[in-house]
């Protein structure tokens, strides 16, 4: 949600109920420091900010919210080292978590994670192996009752929620449901491109080296996509040219991801641009205000619970009956 999840569209979402969180994807610290105290003039509610563990000034940027007094970080974009979640909490901070499997969200909880997202491969932007459904079922009964677990990843109706819910999640993560938000400052043909897409054409980039891994990122199928490959290549021999080190390599793909999102975001250039979306898209249909779209999910979860008081009618063996 890099160019996306900005002041606006934060502070629109915490005004109207939900947890706006401020992606700050390649920001430097003194960019940061400015659109924190930016959101902070358009709302008085709580939001945090989401900061990526590659970035080479994380431990700046971390300091940069203490002194903001952010009280909720979330790191992102890889495993975070104990010692960034002990940056963290020093300033009284809950830090939020990635758990992309069991095992490691048992030992982000050690290291002192204060809660947790599970995201599945249905999300949009770069994504792990494994489906939401999945991940839930196996991460929900063990570490829902320790930590908050916040479940993410192709999440698009109230139903969804509502269901994770019951499973024992805090709550729910969402991305692509608000790019089409009135709040979101997206270009108009990168919402429309939204608003026409199908589930099926936010499809997974392909990684060209197992020897080289490259998180996979979701958006909508397009020229920059193709232009992905490309970069891979060019990259990965590089690296085994011996002209840059793995870090360095990963970091060149993110500025890579970083420009093509600005490109398609800010600029509308829809066709060479990303278009990083999850499989949710589909049931993007039009714009919206962000309240609409909260209200929306909110009624949604809350006739599913309606639509249970009713009478159940079961079929068997040609016989109808009502319990």
């Amino acid at each position: 949600m890099s160019w996306v999840s900005e002041r606006g569209l934060v502070a629109a979402i915490s005004n109207a109920g939900g947890f706006g969180v401020l992606a700050s994807g390649s920001m430097p610290p003194e960019m940061l420091v400015a659109e924190i105290e930016a959101t902070k003039a358009l709302t008085d509610r709580p939001f945090g900010v989401n900061l990526i563990t590659m970035h080479p000034q994380l431990d700046t940027l971390i300091d940069v919210c203490g002194v903001a007094q952010i009280e909720h970080v979330v790191l992102a974009g890889g495993l975070p080292t104990s010692a960034a979640i002990k940056r963290v909490k020093a300033f009284g901070a809950k830090a939020i978590c990635f758990a992309p499997a069991l095992v490691l969200a048992k030992k982000l909880v050690r290291a002192g994670a204060d809660a947790l997202v599970i995201e599945g491969a249905e999300a949009g932007g770069h994504i792990g192996p494994v489906s939401t459904s999945v991940l839930a079922q196996e991460i929900l009964p063990e570490m829902g009752s320790q930590v908050p677990v916040f479940v993410a990843g192709g999440i698009g109706r109230g139903e969804a929620m509502l269901s994770y819910l019951e499973m024992g999640a805090a709550g729910v993560q969402l991305g692509t449901r608000f790019v089409c938000a009135h709040e979101c400052i997206a270009h108009p043909r990168f919402k429309r491109a939204f608003i026409r897409a199908s589930a099926r054409d936010a499809v997974v980039s392909v990684q060209i080296d197992p020897e080289f891994p490259v998180i996979p990122v979701r958006a909508l199928s397009n020229a920059g996509t193709e232009r992905f490959m490309d970069v891979q290549r060019e990259v990965i021999e590089k690296f085994h040219r011996g002209e840059m080190d793995q870090k360095t390599a990963q970091l060149e793909i993110e500025h890579f991801w970083a420009g093509a999102l600005r490109r398609a975001v800010i600029d509308g250039d829809v066709e060479n641009g990303s278009l990083m979306a999850g499989q949710s898209v589909g049931m993007v249909r039009s714009e919206q205000s962000v309240q609409s779209i909260i209200d929306d999910i909110i009624a949604q979860a809350l006739d599913a619970l309606d639509a249970r008081k009713a009478p159940a009618v079961v079929m068997s063996e040609g016989v109808q009956g009502v319990v």
